[in-house]
């Protein structure tokens, strides 16, 4: 096939990436720029041929087909990533050849829920839906008045906005917000300062940013007092 295996002994920390659409050249890039090592898959020439500069390792190659990953020595890898969701056949092949070579961390991009349970029934890891996520975030951004926010699967999550009304020129101590709306504030972030960690004597100005946490439905309330104001 014209390459040698990325393996190298005792070296797993390199991420394996399948797929080069825009989520799969994203993650890749992002990774490099972590400093992060990647070997990075695509079946069109044309798409390895224009990311062959930007990414350490592009390697053309049928995912789909045991034989070609074997020889890409992907069993060497720990963590892997199938950025491609639009061939539900092809994602679900490459899906069985990552499992069957032994990867312990599969990423998998899905175009639907049912796409999604396919790949969670086979043993991905981690099936991560793109555009869902980011919608939701955007919502949450729009109706809450949050300029950041992340949810976690443990009805668990954790925002940035901006301090409350009844929070300017007050310490935490005087407020008592966390026993009031059952959240825990991480920090406070001033315009032209470096993020703060809380402490029940923080002294909060108007135009703060408040990064909290706690039970998602608490997180959206606190941050609807800010964007209803």
């Amino acid at each position: 096939m014209g390459f040698r295996p990325f393996r190298r002994d005792g070296d797993t920390d390199a991420v394996l990436i399948i797929g080069l659409g825009r989520f799969g050249y994203s993650v890749a890039r992002s990774l490099v720029a972590m400093g992060q090592e990647v070997l990075a898959v695509d079946n069109d020439p044309a798409v390895v041929q224009r990311y062959a500069d930007d990414l350490t390792h592009v390697v053309e190659a049928d995912p789909r087909d045991p034989e070609a990953l074997a020889q890409l020595g992907v069993g060497s890898f720990s963590k892997a990533v199938i950025g491609g969701a639009s061939d539900i056949e092809t994602s679900v092949l490459t899906a069985m050849g990552l499992v069957e070579a032994g990867v312990t961390d599969i990423w998998a991009k899905a175009a639907s829920k049912e796409h999604g349970k396919i790949l969670a029934r086979i043993g991905v890891h981690h099936v991560v839906y793109p555009e869902t996520s980011m919608g939701e975030q955007v919502a949450h951004m729009i109706v809450g008045g949050m300029s950041q926010y992340l949810e976690f699967d443990d009805d668990f999550a954790i925002a940035r906005t901006l301090a409350p009304e009844e929070q300017w020129d007050k310490t935490f101590l005087e407020t008592g917000l966390r026993a009031k709306y059952g959240v825990t504030v991480v920090g406070v972030k001033r315009i032209g300062q470096d993020f703060e960690y809380a402490r029940p004597e923080t002294l909060v100005h108007p135009q703060d940013e408040l990064v909290v946490s706690g039970p998602t439905k608490a997180v959206e309330r606190f941050c609807s007092l800010a964007h209803h104001h």
